[in-house]
């Protein structure tokens, strides 16, 4: 046993280098093998049903096994060929700055805790707010994900909504609070009704708005809604990519609503990065009239999982609905604010956690080196690889039921039946991964292009197996 401090560290620091020289074998061999497991190699967990608590294993053995595992099970979704989910791959520079979080294992709460965490954290932030061409007054905060984002969001725009009806939610809870109408689309995302349900709303009380022939909701179809109002756009359609039209829906509601008695919340967990293009700019119309938007960086920026942001034009409305109080807590009282300032910056007062990772240390690293210019292109590429494999597919027979949008597109083959069995030939092949869906009522194969390291001859291999996967399918 290593008793004395010196030991210890040294100790720490020789498994992480151990860890690190396993990862790197398995990153080496990320365009290697199969895209998605075979059988055998799925079986094979079933190694974990003999271990148990009450043996425990030297960490360097332990270490060696996950290892193996993880080169012959993991999904490699980094290695270009992934397009069954928006996951996005990860960029050098984000993976690589992940380790250094690892180690210095700061908690991201407070700049109390860790001012090196708060100064990266606010430095990101605003870059993100910057990137994306938002209101330069709004503020970005780093949580697990797009869907606690959404919820993030929704809950500040409830309270404020109510708020403004002279409703304390914080004092008098939920029950017996003036009605809020909800407006989203049809083709909302199903972390959005998630986010909905757990803040208040059931399904029966969100007006659905059907959506044009590219999922993107119809505004001479939301007809009579009652105010105040909370509405959800949608930039990114899951499965076409198109968004919804911001502009033009928040010009109605500033016609159609009293001010302050709507809130424009934008579910953009991928399609948010288009306004960071410079082809795709125009997706994004609009974007600067909302009042809160939520992203995944984890999905077309390319660092690793749990990066979500959720950004309010005004990040007083976060910090009303978010704080948490204690005698041991340093922090004003909510309730005696009026300005928002960037003293108000602590991230356990403006989400969901208390303590927490500093998610945005990858963020940050993978900005600084690409900058503005690197995540345009790395967007701009994406969207060519999409209308090439559209173009490839097309050409060889298949059909393309509605038009590539961002970095989505959909592929049919013949029936529903057929559609689906190409997918699984694809799925069981190991070339590329894609999944499925159904489209206005009809089956099709789903390809979500969003990993940087995606190459034109990757799109090439892709095209190429999927048609001999139909031609498999048809005999």
């Amino acid at each position: 046993m290593i008793n004395d401090d010196r030991g210890q560290a040294s100790a720490k620091a020789d498994l992480f280098m151990t860890a690190a020289a396993m990862a790197e074998q398995y990153l080496r061999s990320e365009r290697q093998g199969r895209v998605f497991p075979d059988s055998a190699a799925v079986d094979a967990l079933s190694v974990l049903d003999s271990w148990g608590l009450e043996a425990p294993r030297p960490a360097g053995e332990v270490l060696s096994d996950l290892a193996a595992m993880g080169q012959a099970a993991a999904v490699r979704s980094t290695g270009g060929r992934y397009f069954g989910f928006v996951t996005g791959g990860t960029e050098p520079s984000a993976l690589a700055a992940s380790l250094l979080a690892l180690a210095w294992d700061q908690n991201g709460a407070l700049p109390a805790m860790s001012p090196l965490a708060a100064a990266i954290d606010a430095k990101a932030a605003r870059w993100v707010v910057e990137l994306l061409g938002l209101p330069t007054e709004s503020t970005a905060v780093f949580c697990g994900g797009a869907s606690v984002a959404n919820l993030i969001a929704i809950v500040a725009a409830r309270d404020v909504l109510l708020a403004h009806q002279g409703w304390s939610v914080a004092e008098s809870g939920l029950r017996g609070s003036p009605p809020v109408s909800v407006i989203a689309s049809t083709e909302a995302h199903s972390s959005v009704v998630k986010a909905l349900r757990v803040a208040g709303w059931g399904a029966s009380e969100v007006h659905l708005v059907e959506t044009d022939e590219l999922g993107r909701l119809k505004v001479e179809a939301i007809g009579n809604v009652g105010s105040p109002a909370l509405i959800v756009a949608q930039m990114g359609n899951v499965n076409t990519g198109h968004c919804d039209p911001l502009a033009e829906l928040a010009t109605w509601a500033d016609a159609r609503f009293a001010p302050g008695d709507y809130w424009i919340h934008v579910d953009g967990a991928f399609g948010l990065w288009a306004a960071a293009s410079t082809t795709q700019q125009h997706h994004a119309a609009g974007i600067e009239m909302a009042h809160s938007w939520a992203t995944d960086a984890h999905k077309w920026l390319n660092t690793p999982y749990d990066s979500g942001i959720v950004i309010a034009r005004n990040g007083l409305d976060l910090r009303k609905a978010m704080s948490a109080s204690a005698a041991y807590l340093p922090g004003q009282d909510p309730v005696d604010l009026v300005d928002w300032s960037d003293e108000l910056r602590e991230p356990m007062h403006l989400g969901l956690q208390m303590s927490q990772a500093v998610r945005a240390i990858p963020v940050f690293a993978e900005l600084a080196v690409l900058g503005t210019a690197g995540v345009a292109d790395l967007i701009d590429r994406c969207c060519r690889h999409v209308a090439d494999l559209a173009t490839l597919l097309e050409s060889g027979g298949v059909e393309i039921p509605v038009a590539p949008g961002l970095n989505q597109v959909l592929a049919r083959f013949g029936s529903d039946a057929l559609t689906d069995e190409v997918v699984r030939n694809i799925q069981s092949g190991g070339v590329c991964w894609a999944g499925s869906t159904t489209w206005q009522g009809r089956r099709a194969m789903r390809l979500s292009v969003c990993d940087a390291s995606t190459t034109t001859e990757d799109i090439e291999t892709t095209a190429a197996a999927i048609l001999e996967a139909w031609r498999t399918a048809t005999g």
